[in-house]
């Protein structure tokens, strides 16, 4: 994968992009795996000449690699894809940040649980214990989770507070990529999802299903097909007009109710409720699966403390 975050160091893979012939060649390489560069040029009507060249622009910009391989007529050049995703943050989002502690929270950094089946925990690269069986969320491998799902129960995270002595905290942002948890897969699985910070219920959203129509853009090629491949980023917010999913408003919750001080702990918990109208579960996707190569991100907006002395009072 290759993840541009400063768009001028991408300027060299646009320019790659920036012809159709190889546009052409990397559709080619895609469909045959493996294609050498007298088939490539039969395939597009041009001479071996031309396609070394657009080839240099394409291996320039890292999106293809060429190999000797031996043939039946001597050594062959052939070409395969150097990689596959290409993300482009068209800024960074924190440095555009202003009175604002940022921090993400990876998905398995939960600190109190309590689950029912079916249930599981996933690495990037491996499933941690077994499928469907809750004590495997106990075992230490679990801080490196990167997808978490239940049907019933919940997960809660310590969260950091970095407010220091009179700074007030001004609003709240949890961002984080969820899905329904239905039997295999379901597009339409309806889930209230449920949310609280100190044990203060802050509302639900209702999750419409698990998804699996296509594979999630971070998901791993080992991740089984026949499971959820990505979530949908829900953003919680709580200010001074209340708690909101995505700009909705789910409750009457403010930020003042939350009582937030510098010494406050904060706990935020997601849950699957038994007493939900929909019960379909909770799917958590972090870095390494899904859409959003995140955790659980956490944005505190505070007003900074006032430190202006006062000055003594003039001599009568």
């Amino acid at each position: 994968m290759i993840h541009i975050s400063d768009i001028r160091t991408g300027m060299q893979i646009f320019e790659a992009l920036d012809s159709e012939v190889r546009v052409n060649i990397l559709n080619l390489v895609r469909q045959y795996g493996e294609i050498n560069l007298n088939q490539l040029a039969k395939e597009l009507g041009l001479t071996n000449g031309a396609i070394t060249s657009h080839i240099k622009k394409l291996q320039a910009a890292k999106l293809i690699k060429v190999r000797s391989r031996s043939g039946v007529r001597g050594a062959q050049k052939v070409c395969m894809l150097l990689e596959t995703k290409i993300i482009i943050d068209l800024f960074d989002e924190s440095s555009f940040q202003k009175n604002a502690y940022v921090f993400d929270i990876g998905v398995g950094h939960y600190t109190d649980y309590g689950v029912s089946p079916t249930c599981g925990l996933v690495t990037k690269d491996a499933i941690i214990g077994e499928l469907d069986d809750p004590r495997y969320f106990a075992f230490p491998d679990r801080i490196n989770a990167e997808l978490i799902w239940f049907t019933k129960g919940h997960l809660t995270y310590t969260l950091p507070n970095s407010l220091k002595l009179g700074e007030e905290c001004t609003e709240l942002q949890i961002g984080m990529e969820l899905a329904s948890e239905a039997p295999g897969y379901t597009t339409y699985y309806p889930s209230d999802i449920s949310f609280r910070i100190n044990g203060i219920p802050l509302g639900f959203f209702t999750s419409v299903g698990e998804f699996n129509d296509r594979k999630g853009i971070f998901t791993p090629d080992w991740w089984f097909p026949n499971l959820g491949q990505y979530g949908k980023l829900k953003l919680l917010t709580i200010n001074e007009a209340g708690c909101f999913i995505d700009g909705l408003k789910i409750s009457e919750v403010t930020i003042d109710s939350l009582d937030l001080k510098p010494s406050t702990p904060l706990t935020f918990t997601i849950e699957a409720s038994e007493d939900a109208v929909n019960q379909g579960g909770v799917s958590l996707f972090g870095k390494g699966f899904g859409d959003y190569d995140s955790g659980i991100a956490v944005k505190m907006f505070y007003k900074p403390a006032n430190n202006k002395e006062k000055l003594p009072a003039a001599n009568a």
